[in-house]
């Protein structure tokens, strides 16, 4: 069970480093302390305005007195509320930033095991309530706090007894709040929760519309999407029939308050023991220390909100990140496997004390069933994963030891399904290429992918939108535009993860032949279903449940592996 008050600490210790400059600060708090000034002064004026009037007289020095606390009130009020408010935005967005950052250098095993809608949930509806908490509220807690004070003190100098009535409803609705805000941190939390569920399914049909559709699964998706609104409005409701608690109580309070002081103070001026202005003074007192001290309840509400959003996004930053070390110099040595084991758990290992070398400049295919283990091998060099045992190394260093950027902007990575973003061809050519690239550049990598014919016959060339996921653009087209980017990062390691699979012949000879340019010169791991596109590399390496069992040319494999010959004869007969 979470403890309130570390809970409360570890809030305040978060968003203190997104505070702007200490002097902005003390300007905000200068000018909210002037506007409560200002409203406490008022009441005082107020009284000596209706005993003045009572007895026949009026000073026009009162008057101006009074109308320029006015201005200054509202004067202050405005300039605080905005440099406030700005406090807050400042806070949101150093919590958005420290996410964002995190997120982009989270480890792919963070993205296998939460969905996207849930981690855009955490950026977008969590810090959005800490913001309503800042920006709508703080304001409010900060100003209310100094305004009861103020009050309290001056009405203790006007009628102590009158101020011990009303200071008496204090306790009694802390009791009722108090509880009501614990039950509402477990709902708003509870409640976000579902939101992140929500938000996790909505992405991935969005991002699968197609898949939806061509399957006409939109009845399926209907029903789980009306179960998750449902949750959501259940949830809703839990926290409506707090505030139903909440609301009313806070404004009986007030009603009972402000009936029994205008009914004791009516007595009391009566009596002579009270004058008519005192009276009007301590009514408006008591709305200036009720308003605010119902504000509070309000503020309660959002705070336990605000903790709750707080903990998921204190938990998603506490994860830990890809890190990158100063950079190392690494020479074209042959990459090693040195009994590389891999599992994503212990229990379960995929790869199973693989060995195995390449040259540079070397073109090594890796065969083999369905769920071999291949794809993994090529998640390994690319360090998305750390291997479970052994070490993966470039000569005598181990690859973990070299800066994570420096390591990757030195493989090229070709898939079946290469990723296309959104934008133009341009934008997705240069992507990841951390340099500034001449239009000429462009042009030579795209004739050299055999991408340049189909790109200048575009309405707008390289200029061309190519469409979410590059929904455009046909298969083809799409592989050699990831052709094109891989030869403008001139990378020294080849990763071809069936490339060419799911082409037609015609895009497949186009395909081909750009990945020979490609392989010319560097290190070359190719993944292919279809052994006849791997036949003429230097070796081949024959996986079987994460173990190695051949490795050798096609010829001698065909004659000495049972598996690689068995795989040759299903493809020649089919």
């Amino acid at each position: 069970m979470n403890d309130p008050s570390r809970s409360v600490k570890q809030f305040f210790t978060f968003i203190k480093g997104g505070l702007p400059a200490k002097w902005f600060i003390a300007v905000a708090l200068f000018l909210s302390l002037l506007e409560t000034a200002a409203s406490l002064i008022v009441p005082l004026f107020t009284r000596n305005l209706v005993d003045q009037l009572s007895t026949g007289e009026l000073s026009t020095g009162l008057i101006l007195f009074l109308a320029g606390t006015f201005v200054i009130q509202t004067v202050s009020s405005g300039f605080s509320y905005y440099l406030l408010a700005y406090i807050g935005e400042h806070i949101v967005a150093f919590i958005r930033r420290q996410l964002w950052e995190k997120v982009l250098h989270l480890p792919v095993d963070y993205f296998d095991e939460h969905e996207s809608g849930e981690t855009m949930s955490r950026i977008t509806q969590d810090t959005n309530t800490v913001k309503n908490l800042i920006t709508n509220h703080l304001v409010s807690f900060v100003t209310g706090i100094i305004s009861i004070i103020g009050a309290v003190i001056i009405l203790l100098t006007i009628d102590w007894r009158m101020t011990l009535i009303m200071l008496i409803a204090v306790p009694v609705a802390f009791i009722v709040v108090l509880p009501l805000g614990r039950k509402m941190y477990k709902v708003s939390k509870r409640m976000q929760d579902e939101m992140a569920d929500f938000s996790a399914n909505l992405g991935r049909v969005l991002s699968e519309i197609r898949l939806v559709k061509s399957s006409n699964a939109e009845s399926a998706e209907n029903t789980k999407g009306r179960k998750g609104i449902a949750q959501l409005f259940s949830y809703g409701l839990k926290e409506a029939k707090i505030q139903a608690v909440i609301s009313p109580f806070m404004t009986t309070i007030i009603m009972v308050v402000l009936v029994i002081l205008i009914g004791y103070g009516g007595v009391r001026v009566a009596s002579g023991a009270l004058s008519a202005g005192s009276l009007v003074a301590i009514i408006i007192y008591m709305f200036q220390i009720v308003v605010p001290f119902s504000q509070l309840a309000t503020f309660m509400t959002a705070f336990q909100k605000a903790m709750g959003a707080t903990e998921r996004i204190q938990g998603m930053l506490g994860r830990s990140t890809e890190t990158f070390d100063q950079p190392n110099a690494f020479s074209r040595h042959p990459l090693t496997f040195h009994n590389v084991s891999f599992g994503y758990d212990q229990e379960h290992l995929i790869l199973h004390k693989l060995n195995f070398s390449v040259d540079p400049g070397e073109t090594v295919a890796v065969v083999g069933p369905s769920g071999a283990g291949k794809t993994t091998i090529f998640a390994l060099i690319e360090r998305f994963y750390s291997p479970t045992s052994g070490m993966i190394s470039v000569g005598q260093q181990p690859i973990s030891s070299i800066r994570l950027d420096q390591w990757r902007q030195s493989i090229g990575y070709v898939s079946q399904e290469s990723p296309i973003l959104a934008g133009s061809i341009k934008d997705n050519i240069g992507y990841g290429v951390h340099r500034e690239i001449k239009y000429s550049e462009m042009e030579a990598a795209l004739k050299q992918a055999n991408a340049y014919g189909f790109v200048m016959e575009l309405p707008d060339r390289m200029e061309t939108a190519v469409g979410e996921r590059g929904v455009k653009l046909s298969g083809g087209q799409r592989q050699r535009i990831a052709i094109a980017r891989a030869l403008l990062r001139n990378p020294d390691f080849l990763l071809l993860d069936e490339a060419t699979s799911n082409l037609d012949s015609q895009s497949e000879a186009a395909v081909q032949d750009a990945l020979r340019i490609l392989m010319k010169g560097r290190t070359t791991f190719i993944i292919a279903h279809r052994l006849s596109t791997v036949t003429e590399a230097d070796r081949l390496i024959v996986l079987e449940r994460g173990v190695i069992t051949g490795e050798g040319k096609h010829k001698d494999l065909y004659q000495q592996n049972p598996m690689y010959r068995q795989l040759v004869d299903q493809q020649v007969l089919t």
